[in-house]
């Protein structure tokens, strides 16, 4: 019985020593990048510039909400793209550029992304296959399903109001998938950080042994983290449409990669319980300058992924000895 009430105390500890540190820095790091840039780039903070980077940065940073709650577990979502990739699909064939198919699209593509999180879930949990090799394996069964679902010709397009939601700014300063970022930043936050829900993530993430004898139900939180996952993803997917006007097989493929880089750049632990989605938000931003800035500068795709790679490595490098050094 003592001992069950000291891991109590030490997950306890652990949540206030863990939240915060590092997603202040990484807003300094976003002002000092923005500088930079305006610096070799003269005119780069236009507000319609910063404004379209905005845009891009909404659809990163709204896919990252499901995969930093899997890391903050202490976990990881590879699936996240192909499902990105299939809701986009099956979005456009369904509203075919009618605005009466909007409703219809969005609730197909969440029933996908609902059975996507039930399969990533159920296998995680109680099959206990680690979460990588699970949704990876998911990921790619999903990424076959819509090859032959489609049959590598993509049809449909979007629906004039998902485009002027999505595809098109407002005054030239703002549009409307930012705002809806917005609304899913501040609802994320407010859930990590001042519900007993994120309070359990957290938890789970510190130490999941001590989070089950403090009376967590493990399992069931970590099936709903990969069931949200999921489901956000597919939002993503239909999101998109509106943006490109169309589908295309390959536009999810680099978002495993971003998301996981924006939840890392913005200050949160790999191996889970520290960290937050303010600073996730921030990661996306970064993520997106980096790569509107490389391709400004003539960086092929090859380079541009080179560098994420790279980044991703020396921040997983940088916050694992700042964790090490705080524990001491």
């Amino acid at each position: 019985m003592e001992g069950q009430k000291i891991k109590q105390l030490s997950v306890l500890q652990s949540l206030k020593g863990y939240r915060g540190s590092s997603q202040v820095m990484v807003y300094v790091i976003l002002v000092f990048l923005l500088m930079l840039a305006e610096i070799l780039l003269p005119g780069y903070l236009k507000l319609t510039h910063v404004a379209g980077i905005l845009r891009l940065a909404s659809f990163m940073g709204i896919a990252a909400i499901g995969q930093n709650l899997a890391i903050l577990t202490g976990g990881i979502d590879l699936s996240i793209a192909n499902t990105i990739t299939f809701a986009n699909v099956i979005a456009a064939q369904i509203m075919m550029g009618k605005n009466e198919n909007m409703f219809a699209a969005l609730l197909a593509v969440t029933c996908m992304g609902i059975l996507v999180g039930l399969v990533n879930g159920i296998g995680i949990q109680w099959l206990k296959i680690p979460p990588f090799i699970m949704t990876l394996g998911v990921g790619t069964v999903i990424q076959g399903i819509f090859l032959i679902y489609t049959k590598g010709a993509p049809k449909g397009n979007a629906a004039p109001l998902l485009r002027s939601i999505c595809g098109q700014s407002w005054l030239g300063i703002g549009s409307g998938i930012m705002f809806i970022w917005i609304f899913m930043a501040v609802v994320t936050a407010v859930i990590l950080k001042r519900t007993p829900y994120g309070r359990k993530i957290y938890s789970v993430g510190i130490n999941e042994e001590s989070a089950r004898f403090s009376g967590i139900h493990v399992g069931r939180l970590i099936f709903s983290v990969y069931l949200i996952s999921a489901i956000i993803a597919s939002v993503t997917g239909f999101l998109l449409v509106g943006y490109t006007g169309t589908s295309f097989l390959d536009v999810g493929s680099s978002y495993n990669t971003k998301t996981i880089a924006a939840v890392i750049i913005g200050g949160t632990a790999i191996t889970g319980g520290k960290g937050g989605y303010i600073g996730t938000v921030a990661g996306a931003v970064i993520m997106t300058i980096l790569d509107d800035f490389l391709t400004i500068v003539s960086i092929p795709e090859a380079g541009r992924q080179i560098m994420q790679g790279i980044i991703i490595v020396l921040l997983v490098l940088i916050y694992s000895r700042d964790k090490k050094n705080g524990a001491r």
